[in-house]
């Protein structure tokens, strides 16, 4: 064992373990998993190659990917990446960089931690962000649970039927482990209901509402008068938003919420395949001790010197676990990051440019494709702004097969039975024209 004293346990170890626990030999501790999904046989592991050779295999693999035009949201968005901003982001300091206990050493992380919660105060029209969060379902779970610890007692939440499905499902998950009653509202024309709200406050015991901003259909709703309910009501409401949106829509803090949650990625992020992204979550100044994750706040130093330190950690790994507000034990800090620079880089013109150019193509491609005579409009007349549905005349299967093969992701299919396209600022008019021509073959 002398030349392997790395490994964590001796056979003595792993003999007297297996004896505390009451199992003969490691093979019993998989005993409950069925037999067809246990590995039989030797792994089919490769030769070992070289550093040249293995960059080409791994190469190989890379270039058997489908390299299709995006025109799909459904919450992660294909916009347009500074490449500035990977570049940076590379940089060693920000890259191993890791949770900024030691403030005195950390004051660079900890600036553009601050500069980030800055930035999204701004686009949500909020008073306090956090330090930011998984992802955007996963924070809107967190607002969930917000939203009881603020209200106290109650245990019901009300989610619209808008919201993307993944958001209500992953709250969901964590509602059933928590105790929590969740009432899903059908939708109004494409929208989120304020009588159905209104008739769920009516029974009592709500703690609080998520609606979406822009939701699943690409609508911008219009939630006036949900928050006057829901406060009269004593309870919250929650905005789920798309952030680059709200460079161009109502903020959340014009529409009087209490909480706004939403995924970072459209800030830049590339799709990546599924993430890394980046949750944010920013709150009225009331509500700012039941936040969950961590605060970077300003102050001085004993020269008066601006500098930055953690605060308002309301987390199990600092005070008693049973007054945690969460057991949220990171933030997505190299993401916060990527989006602060994002941010920074295109300013709030920019960000109306994105919007602009984004709705620009996507009202010319959802004109066009009613043109073909393929698709019926589902909600003529409402708002959009990059993303829309539209209700196939006939089973779209062979239309998507053909997009595909055009070299186009689009016409998702919806639970309702509706095809979803979006356009960002990336797509070219030429594609969106092919696009069309491709549905018109089909």
């Amino acid at each position: 064992m002398a030349a392997l004293a790395y490994l964590p346990h001796t056979e003595a170890d792993v003999k007297a373990m297996l004896e505390r626990i009451g199992v003969a030999k490691l093979e019993d501790l998989y005993s409950d998993v069925p037999a067809e999904f246990l590995r039989k046989g030797a792994y089919a592991l490769p030769e070992a190659l070289s550093e040249d050779q293995i960059r080409e295999y791994f190469d190989g693999l890379e270039r058997m990917n489908a390299r299709l035009k995006v025109f799909v949201g459904q919450g992660a968005y294909d916009h347009y990446t500074p490449s500035l901003i990977p570049n940076l982001c590379a940089r060693s300091e920000f890259l191993t960089a890791y949770t900024p206990y030691q403030c005195e050493i950390s004051q660079g992380t900890l600036r553009y931690i601050f500069e980030y919660q800055s930035m999204i105060c701004a686009l949500t029209g909020m008073d306090v962000s956090n330090a930011s969060m998984y992802d955007g379902p996963t924070a809107a779970a967190e607002a969930m649970k917000m939203a009881i610890a603020c209200t106290r007692k109650k245990t019901r939440v009300v989610l619209s039927g808008t919201l993307l499905p993944h958001v209500i499902k992953v709250v969901q998950t964590y509602a059933k482990f928590h105790g929590v009653e969740i009432t899903v509202l059908a939708p109004d024309d494409g929208e989120s209901s304020l009588e159905a709200l209104k008739a769920e406050l009516a029974k009592g015991d709500v703690a609080g509402a998520i609606l979406p901003s822009v939701n699943r259909y690409g609508i911008v709703e219009n939630h006036e008068g949900f928050a006057d309910a829901l406060h009269e009501a004593k309870a919250l409401l929650v905005e789920y938003c798309d952030p680059s949106a709200l460079a161009v829509v109502k903020t959340p803090g014009e529409w009087d919420a209490d909480i706004a949650v939403g995924d970072g990625q459209p800030l830049g992020l590339p799709l990546s395949y599924g993430g890394p992204y980046v949750g944010f979550m920013a709150v009225k100044k009331d509500h700012m001790r039941k936040m969950p994750g961590r605060i970077v706040g300003q102050t001085v130093d004993k020269d008066g010197r601006r500098v930055f330190v953690l605060t308002l950690q309301a987390r199990e790994q600092h005070i008693k676990r049973e007054k945690a507000t969460s057991n949220i034990c990171s933030n997505e800090s190299l993401m916060a990051l990527w989006v602060t620079i994002y941010l920074s880089v295109m300013g709030p013109e920019g960000l109306k440019e994105v919007n602009r150019i984004s709705s620009d193509g996507a009202h010319y491609l959802y004109n066009e494709l009613l043109k073909t005579g393929k698709f019926e409009e589902v909600f003529p007349g409402k708002p959009f702004l990059k993303e829309f549905v539209l209700k196939p005349k006939a089973f779209p299967g062979l239309m998507q097969k053909k997009l595909e093969e055009g070299g186009f992701f689009a016409a998702l299919d919806t639970e309702e039975g509706y095809v979803s396209f979006c356009v960002t600022e990336r797509r070219t008019k030429e594609e969106i024209d092919r696009l069309v021509e491709i549905v018109k073959e089909s």
